[in-house]
């Protein structure tokens, strides 16, 4: 059965949206945020941020719209063209994709939430996707953001937190 057109249009505009409003959000916190006007990019977002040492860090972001679960896919496309003429495209993030995932997800009251999860903590899963209730502590978890690329600090988090065994 065919999809309906207007679900993946839906879809797609939902997806650059979420793109903007975890910008918007993290350019209050962090000043120095820009999407990625790169069309082959694995990642949507670079995060430019000066570490206590002084030293400039960029964290790769890839925002993805997050309901009940977050995937940790790419290369997939949402809308209505979706038909690829070179073969399978679809991957996993991981550390050389990207740092981390960023879940935005729309609260009921209309809110805004941020999950960030580090590409080390979805290579050390081995998964496509995850949902919310398992990565909650996630939740506006902005250290973790901030250490996405500290592999070690991030699997501990991950075990204290429950998400890994």
């Amino acid at each position: 059965m065919p999809r309906d057109p207007e679900s993946g249009k839906d879809a797609a505009v939902t997806g650059f949206a979420n793109e903007h409003i975890a910008v918007g959000l993290l350019m209050k916190r962090y000043q120095n945020v820009s999407l990625v006007d790169l069309p082959l990019s694995t990642y949507d977002i670079i995060i430019v941020r000066k570490k206590d040492n002084g030293v400039e860090e960029i964290i790769r972001a890839q925002v993805k719209t997050a309901r009940q679960n977050l995937s940790f896919t790419g290369g997939e496309r949402g809308g209505v063209d979706r038909q690829y003429k070179s073969g399978v495209k679809k991957y996993r993030q991981s550390v050389q994709t990207a740092d981390v995932v960023i879940g935005v997800h729309e609260n009921d009251d209309g809110s805004y939430s941020l999950y960030f999860m580090p590409t080390c903590l979805i290579e050390a899963l081995n998964q496509d996707s995850i949902s919310l209730r398992k990565i909650a502590q996630l939740k506006d978890h902005f250290e973790m953001l901030e250490r996405c690329t500290d592999r070690d600090w991030v699997l501990n988090k991950a075990r204290q937190m429950g998400i890994l065994p």
